[in-house]
């Protein structure tokens, strides 16, 4: 039998969600938690907002998970 940890890791990649880590400085780091915080939204909605935009901006078509 799987364990949890297991079940959700298949999940998230049968739905297409994958794990980023990326270096950035401190003080950004800090002042985007706040703002987001502030806001009542999440980080990852606002990364992957930005994301999306600036993809589609860079005029490069975002695939449908299969």
């Amino acid at each position: 039998m799987a364990t949890r940890s297991e079940t959700v890791e298949k999940y998230k990649k049968k739905a297409g969600w994958l794990s980023k880590s990326y270096t950035l400085k401190k003080n950004i780091v800090d002042a985007f938690k706040e703002a987001c915080e502030k806001q009542g939204v999440s980080q990852a909605s606002v990364i992957s907002a930005y994301m999306t935009e600036y993809v589609k901006a860079a005029g490069v078509e975002i695939k449908e998970i299969e």
